[in-house]
């Protein structure tokens, strides 16, 4: 969340986690069996589902059900391949509606679904490795994927390490507790409160001043205006960051807009969106290694992005979650490395 995390869990099954496993603990985890939550569903998408996985082991996850799978729009050398014929995916889960797990345990998501249309058109059959996010860019360094799709904001640090094509863009919103008791409404009211958000994200980076936000977060900001620093509250899983929320032990949670949106309309007796306008809309990238032996592989997955977004599975996939307003064009996509 953006990193774009600026980068939940399906936010039925999320919540039933939640509600059953919040606890006076500094660090919620949710429960290992939650049951099953009633909530309306905003879209078509899965069934929401528990909040963890399983395990953090790879899965094969399925593609969209196109009428017809497209032609292979590209190559990828098998060397430059994890597993032969497989398109290796490390995205964090859960970060809904993006990447969640579904009533089943299986990955899903529109970043999973996105992923599996890429493979569908390389060729190639998408596998799905959860992967802690603060350690996402080392997994895919170090071969634990082929590549990241996992609500990861384009910023100058990333694209020192790796290569990023540009899939989506969304901005960043607060989550409150029902009926807003802090009455955070701008920004200036954040000051001295507790914000939790995931470790390694751009929502830290803007609450700290950290990073692309060096010198210029939100509690320098704060601080100029003669009040007191915000507390960011870091969590290394995003649901901990909202189960923080619904145990009281912070005032607000911070994360992409879509997610934070769908939360709030999942468990709108829990949750209310905070009256503050989304805060620096970002692109979202697909990272690749930036090595010489995967230039093949970083043009295969632009090129099958590119073509979903020309014939329209990109903003079908989008819209089935319903984050299609953060549909991006075949112009952007095909920039590489491009933060605005």
């Amino acid at each position: 969340m953006f990193m774009s995390r600026s980068r939940a869990f399906a936010l039925a099954g999320t919540m039933a986690v939640v509600l059953a496993a919040c606890s006076g603990s500094a660090t919620p985890t949710p429960a290992a069996s939650p049951s099953p939550a009633a909530a309306a569903s905003p879209s078509p998408a899965a069934s929401p589902s528990p909040a963890e996985s399983p395990s953090a082991a790879a899965s094969p996850s399925p593609a969209p059900s196109p009428s017809a799978a497209p032609s292979p729009v590209a190559t990828v050398p098998v060397a430059e391949l994890v597993t032969a014929e497989r398109l290796t995916v490390c995205s964090d889960i859960p970060y809904p509606p993006q990447e969640f797990f579904d009533a089943n345990g299986n990955p899903t998501g529109s970043d999973i679904d996105l992923g599996a249309a890429i493979a569908t058109r390389l060729g190639l059959t998408e596998t799905v490795n959860n992967t802690v996010f603060d350690t996402i860019i080392a997994a895919l360094q170090g071969g634990k994927c082929d590549i990241i799709i996992s609500a990861q904001n384009i910023t100058s640090d990333r694209i020192k390490q790796v290569d990023m094509i540009p899939y989506f863009q969304a901005g960043q919103s607060f989550v409150v507790a029902k009926g807003n008791p802090k009455g955070i409404t701008s920004t200036d009211s954040l000051c001295g409160l507790n914000i939790a958000a995931e470790t390694a994200t751009t929502e830290i980076n803007y609450l700290q001043g950290t990073g692309d936000y060096k010198g210029a977060g939100l509690t320098q900001a704060c601080t100029k205006a003669g009040k007191p620093a915000i507390n960011a509250k870091e969590y290394e899983k995003d649901s901990d960051a909202l189960l923080a929320l619904q145990a009281g032990q912070v005032d607000a949670y911070f994360a992409d807009s879509p997610v934070a949106g769908y939360y709030t309309v999942q468990h709108a007796d829990s949750f209310d969106l905070a009256p503050v306008p989304p805060l620096e809309p970002a692109r979202e990238g697909i990272s690749v290694a930036n090595d010489a032996g995967h230039k093949d592989l970083v043009t295969a997955v632009q090129a099958a992005l590119v073509s979903m977004i020309n014939d329209g599975t990109y903003l079908t996939i989008l819209t089935k979650y319903g984050v299609q307003s953060g549909a991006v064009t075949a112009d952007i996509a095909g920039q590489l490395n491009k933060i605005k």
